[in-house]
């Protein structure tokens, strides 16, 4: 079961910054080890040739190259690459984002917008150039990983990351409705408190840089009594662009470990 082999998939930020698995590295990976080939973008090339190294020492089919995703002409280039090597794209994880800190009040204008661009705009760009593809190969899975962020507050103020992963979400609704007769899905992963390298750099942002204790006090949050990991988000993804989830359309795939059902 879910396995994609065949398939090519094309995951933006998939690499990881230091040690470790982070969310985009982790996808890729798993996605090879089902069969896909993988074509992936990051900003940073080091990062993502890890990752094409980890799939290539394992069996699998990998190129890489850097693109940022906020840049149309970038996000052309990067389609245009993965149809010159592979010929066809099946699957397009959109795994790109990133949280400031801030309300509409101390968050500038600036910061917000860039907010929007990373966290929507991104997905947006990709399928303005992938759908056509799909919709021509007469099928196609788009998984967007978004954030319970985007579902309620997790207790941080962040109102240009949850207005952006709430945005991502229903890009990937509408847009889901939209292309459903044309044999292409498009859903959303929503993971809650993950334990990946991003914790540290979240640590800094918003709790001074108390790495312990933000990490202590983000296990409690949790119904489960500890964060997820990237291989949780990771499952999630091959499920939902594998064909046994070829009825599942326009939805949320929440990977929490309870933290939106709760009222701590």
């Amino acid at each position: 079961m879910f396995r994609l082999d065949g398939k090519v998939a094309l995951v933006t930020g998939c690499g990881t910054l230091g040690e470790g698995w982070g969310n985009g590295k982790a996808i890729a990976v798993a996605l090879a080890r089902q069969g896909a080939k993988i074509f992936g973008s990051d900003l940073n090339l080091d990062a993502a040739e890890q990752t094409q190294k980890i799939i290539e020492q394992e069996g699998g089919s990998a190129a890489v190259m850097v693109a940022d995703a906020t840049k149309a002409d970038d996000v052309k280039k990067l389609v245009d690459a993965c149809m010159a090597k592979y010929g066809r794209i099946d699957i397009l994880v959109n795994n790109v984002g990133r949280s400031e800190p801030g309300d509409p009040v101390t968050m500038s204008e600036a910061v917000f917008d860039e907010q929007l661009d990373v966290n929507v705009k991104g997905a947006f760009l990709a399928c303005k150039y992938v759908l056509p593809i799909m919709e021509a190969q007469g099928n196609g899975s788009v998984v967007s990983i978004s954030s319970v962020a985007g579902l309620r507050y997790i207790g941080k103020p962040q109102v240009g990351y949850s207005a952006g992963k709430g945005a991502l979400q229903q890009l990937m609704q509408t847009t889901g409705v939209i292309y459903a007769d044309r044999g292409i899905r498009l859903n959303c992963v929503a993971p809650g408190l993950m334990f990946t390298p991003l914790v540290k750099r979240l640590a800094d942002k918003y709790a001074k840089g108390d790495f312990e204790g933000f990490v202590a006090h983000r296990h409690k949050q949790v119904p489960a009594g500890y964060m997820g990991e990237s291989w949780d988000v990771a499952h999630a993804v091959v499920f939902l662009a594998s064909d046994e989830a070829r009825y599942i359309n326009g939805q949320t795939l929440v990977v929490d470990g309870g933290l939106t059902s709760a009222t701590r």
